[in-house]
């Protein structure tokens, strides 16, 4: 009989087997007892599960067929999932519906969970933060696209009185076209210009085609979207949003967001969840730090507002002032050169939700200047959009040019850049093998929970390699003269004594 132990195998200075004493995962029972049956087959253990699924982030492998392979050749993982080497791991299959059937919810508890070690342990100072976003490639091709449909068309002509739309119910929501006429026109004219006008190679072919998230949609995945990065290729993809603690590079907060969309749309959303889950743990945000894709004086406001200092860099279509026009801020208006005011006529919105105000010059005035030809050549009379935020926007550039500016800057490159190299090169996060928005966020977050936890594993508290030891107290010290007046005395004892006696 051979005697066979995996304690004995597996050293304790293993990362798994310190894994496993790291955290308590029994806390996983009461968290998915509402997602199954008390009858029926036994399934799949939730702790061996969430253990599974944060080994392929911590090796690398986003494939669950290759999980299982890896981890049946690996005596460590073995020992950390609990199984025996003569026990057959689940089948691939049972993790992807695993992950299917738990909400987000689940995988955002055991985030907390592990965050609030983090916590506990001091890696986390919770007063400056580091925002940014990337690019995940979807579980879709760009080949597969089909092209949406009018509403009118995406309804069928006949069907059953009284009886359910089968076919309507089935087709995506993102099947159906709900751009303007107007917008579509302009992508088309855009199309075109693209095909004259570029060198690259099959772009005049008649079956060559600009495809665009308003025309566009994937039937695999309907909620991926088509966006590129500069110096990448046009992919489907989702947004990684992404909140790191600049003080041990600890991930505060992650989220997945659709990738058609501007970064500084998902900022509100990013520090509401953050400043909840630091205010749980008595960590008061008090400086955010993100890149110019983040500007905008909606954001400034709401950070302001909130007592969170923003270190965002303005936008370079920001200008304090515009040249040959004096700003009255008692009057509201603007002066032009001819000395004629352009008052406030209204607000307007951007594609951030942003508030514009407008100012415009009257018509009168404008037809009998002599500068019409060079200040409004295309219109009949001048118009000046300005944003609403111009004190938020002087105040953000103003700490942007500043020392402090300059070194938040760098604090930034140097936190939150490295930790999304590291989830993308090497935590599996390059892209998703799951389908819809609420599973590329569970993926994200498993991502996150596999750095963080690498970080738990490698800190070490300081240790006091010092001794204090109780000596006794020193001997009362003697002044000199009373040492020479005793030094005396006895010399002269001694001279007596040797002195010869008389007879």
């Amino acid at each position: 009989m051979t005697r066979f132990r995996l304690s004995e195998r597996v050293p304790a200075h293993n990362f798994y087997r310190q894994l496993a004493e790291l955290i308590d995962w029994r806390f996983l029972y009461e968290e998915t007892q509402a997602h199954y049956s008390h009858t029926g087959q036994p399934s799949l253990d939730p702790v061996v599960f969430f253990k599974l699924v944060l080994v392929g982030r911590l090796e690398n492998l986003v494939s669950d067929r290759r999980l299982v392979e890896h981890c049946a050749m690996r005596l460590d993982i073995l020992y950390f999932l609990g199984y025996e080497v003569d026990e057959a791991l689940p089948w691939h299959s049972t993790i992807s519906r695993t992950r299917q059937l738990y909400p987000a919810q689940v995988f955002e508890h055991l985030f907390d969970h592990v965050f609030a070690q983090c916590v506990a342990q001091g890696l986390v100072a919770g007063d400056t933060q580091a925002v940014d976003s990337a690019p995940v490639k979807a579980n879709a091709s760009l080949h597969r696209l089909c092209e949406k449909q009018p509403p009118e068309a995406a309804v069928p002509s006949m069907r059953l009185a009284g009886g359910p739309d089968r076919e309507a119910l089935s087709q995506p929501a993102a099947a159906v076209s709900t751009t303007p006429a107007h917008v579509l026109r302009r992508v088309a004219n855009r199309q075109r210009q693209v095909q004259q006008q570029t060198g690259h190679l099959g772009a005049r072919r008649p079956h060559a085609r600009l495809v665009s998230n308003k025309t566009h949609y994937s039937p695999t995945d309907p909620e991926a979207r088509i966006s590129i990065k500069p110096g990448k290729v046009r992919a489907l993809n989702y947004l990684c949003s992404l909140a790191v603690d600049t003080a041990q590079g600890v991930i505060s907060h992650v989220q997945a967001d659709l990738a058609d969309s501007r970064d500084s749309v998902h900022l509100p959303e990013v520090v509401a969840h953050l400043h909840h889950r630091l205010l749980g743990h008595g960590l008061p945000l008090q400086d955010l730090v993100a890149d110019t894709n983040y500007s905008s004086g909606l954001n400034y406001a709401l950070l302001e507002r909130q007592g969170i200092t923003p270190w965002i860099p303005v936008f370079g279509k920001y200008k304090p002032a515009i040249e040959g026009f004096a700003y009255d801020a008692a009057a509201d208006c603007f002066t032009c050169p001819a000395g004629k005011q352009l008052p406030f006529k209204g607000y307007d919105k951007n594609l951030d939700g942003s508030l514009l105000k407008l100012y415009r010059a009257s018509t009168r005035d404008c037809r009998l200047c002599r500068l019409k030809a060079t200040c409004a050549p295309k219109s009949n009379k001048r118009k000046i959009t300005h944003t609403a935020y111009d004190p938020h926007y002087r105040r953000a550039l103003h700490r942007q040019q500043s020392p402090q500016g300059q070194r938040m800057r760098l604090l930034r490159q140097s936190t939150v850049e490295p930790v999304f190299e590291s989830l993308l090169q090497h935590y599996g996060l390059r892209r998703v093998n799951t389908r819809g928005r609420a599973s590329a966020h569970k993926t994200m977050l498993l991502a996150a929970m596999a750095y963080n936890l690498k970080k738990l594993r490698k800190h070490q508290p300081p240790k006091c390699r010092t001794i204090a030891l109780a000596l006794p107290p020193p001997p009362p010290v003697t002044p000199l003269f009373e040492l020479r007046t005793r030094r005396m005395v006895a010399s002269r004892k001694r001279t007596k004594k040797a002195a010869p006696k008389k007879t």
